[in-house]
């Protein structure tokens, strides 16, 4: 049994997900949404994110973690911003001892949905039925999150059951 934590980044609101694997068994563990105060410094933001996925990490004790890949922004400030937002969500669970698997949002959707190019509420639909005792009224960022540790709990035991047959 692993517990995975899946992470949808961002600087203004990063949702987090918890899910439970055994074999081809999910069941739903947690999820949040962290939210920064957009008038905050920079440095401040970063803070926020690092300290509250460091709670999460402690509460839940998550076995392995996967992060979504982000799209590429136009505007060069707030890709760096992002970047930069990304950069903490990968070492936090990192520093915490973690795998860390990333995951483009096409493959996270393919996972999840079975289409590419899904929309969020396509996604959010999924995770639902995929995670029945799951609370209602899940916010997308928190439902990409689990999205992103189901797609890694899929691969995951795709990757196992390779080894194993070599």
């Amino acid at each position: 049994m692993v517990k995975i934590l899946g992470i949808d980044p961002g600087l203004q609101r990063t949702g987090w997900g918890i899910v439970q694997a055994q074999g081809n068994s999910l069941s739903y563990v947690a999820h949040g949404v962290i939210k920064t105060d957009a008038k905050a410094e920079l440095a401040n933001r970063l803070n926020t994110l690092y300290q509250e996925l460091l709670n999460v990490l402690q509460q839940f004790q998550p076995h392995e973690a996967a992060v979504e890949e982000t799209f590429v922004n136009q505007n060069p400030a707030s890709a760096l911003k992002l970047g930069m937002a990304r950069g903490v969500v990968l070492f936090t669970p990192a520093s915490f001892g973690l795998k860390v698997a990333e995951y483009s949002a096409n493959k996270v959707k393919k996972s999840v949905v079975g289409s590419g190019h899904a929309e969020k509420h396509q996604v959010a639909l999924m995770v639902a039925l995929l995670l029945p005792t799951m609370p209602k009224g899940v916010v997308d960022d928190a439902a990409d999150a689990l999205a992103v540790a189901i797609c890694h709990a899929h691969h995951r035991e795709l990757n196992v059951r390779f080894k194993n047959a070599k």
